[in-house]
């Protein structure tokens, strides 16, 4: 059995992960600070001999080492996720998501670790006009937290070339699914309006919800991380659906899904950081990992309204 160290395991995407690692043969052994994690993430998988969970942090590189003992692969999922976080305190942003992943990176290196998969973020190319957005554009960060995710890109293409480790980054386009957080920011807009409308109150919108999100379904981002780690392929790619819809259009379809066609979204200030429009070009993907999305949107809301609301 392989074993792969999972950081941010705990959290939202991390604990799909950890499922998704399981149910491929692999022994998950999971590091989170629990600054954005829960246990009740992973509870379910708390008897599960293939699990393993030590709380802790990757900027502990002591604690670190405890841990890299028959480790096989590192999927690096733990970072500070918040855009709005990352403006008012770039620092610590800037000491969890780099010189965290630099930690991460080096113990890759020191145990002969077999390949590093980063969580990258759609976030770093701004707002850049063109669309698709694909990955020979150059970045332009508008948040700490996009350009700490640019810095984690560097590093993993510097390790690749510099000592010859494998390191593959995927760039998320606003993941959404079952476990998030209304204060997550990772498609933190579903689980919002969802809480809303259960509630019988009106969606709130930032902006005029005329901007456009490439929401991309949790089952489908923790299926590309697999395929990265297993395949020879390296560098970076964009890990979307290739369609946008617009939040607008978003409320519109999520208030039919639960019966609730009598509520108006409400309308407040944009937030600081915020892409206009965002829409990945994933012919990278498809053509060199062999990954494409499974779920349309209309099946991801589906499937997460009813863990919302069961």
């Amino acid at each position: 059995m392989q074993y792969v160290l999972l950081t941010g395991g705990a959290g939202f995407i991390g604990s799909h992960m950890m499922d998704e690692l399981v149910a491929n043969g692999y022994r998950a052994i999971i590091i989170d600070d629990m600054s954005t994690g829960s246990l009740r993430n992973i509870r379910h998988q708390s008897a599960n001999i293939f699990v393993e969970f030590y709380p802790g942090s990757i900027n502990d590189m002591a604690h670190l080492e405890e841990h890299m003992e028959n480790i096989d692969y590192i999927i690096h999922l733990a970072a500070l996720p918040s855009v709005t976080r990352s403006i008012e305190n770039p620092a610590r942003t800037h000491e969890v998501n780099v010189d965290g992943t630099l930690n991460i990176l080096e113990i890759a290196r020191k145990y002969n670790v077999k390949k590093v998969v980063f969580a990258s973020s759609s976030s770093v190319y701004g707002n850049i006009p063109t669309l698709p957005k694909h990955e020979g554009m150059v970045t332009s960060p508008l948040s700490p937290y996009a350009a700490s995710k640019i810095a984690g890109e560097s590093y993993m293409a510097a390790y690749c070339a510099a000592y010859g480790l494998p390191t593959v980054s995927l760039r998320y386009f606003n993941v959404y699914g079952p476990r998030a957080s209304a204060n997550s920011e990772y498609g933190a807009v579903i689980p919002r309006f969802i809480k809303a409308v259960k509630e019988g109150a009106a969606p709130c919108i930032y902006g005029d919800g005329t901007q456009t999100r490439d929401f991309t379904f949790v089952k489908d981002v923790v299926k590309a991380n697999i395929i990265a780690m297993q395949s020879d392929a390296t560098g970076v790619f964009n890990i979307g659906t290739g369609k946008s819809v617009s939040l607008n259009e978003l409320a519109g379809a999520m208030m039919e899904l639960m019966g609730r066609q009598d509520l108006n979204p409400e309308y407040a200030e944009p937030r600081a950081g915020d892409v206009a429009h965002s829409l990945a070009d994933i012919t990278r993907a498809k053509e060199v990992l062999g990954w494409e999305p499974a779920y349309t949107l209309e099946q991801g809301l589906k499937a997460t309204i009813d863990a919302y609301t069961t």
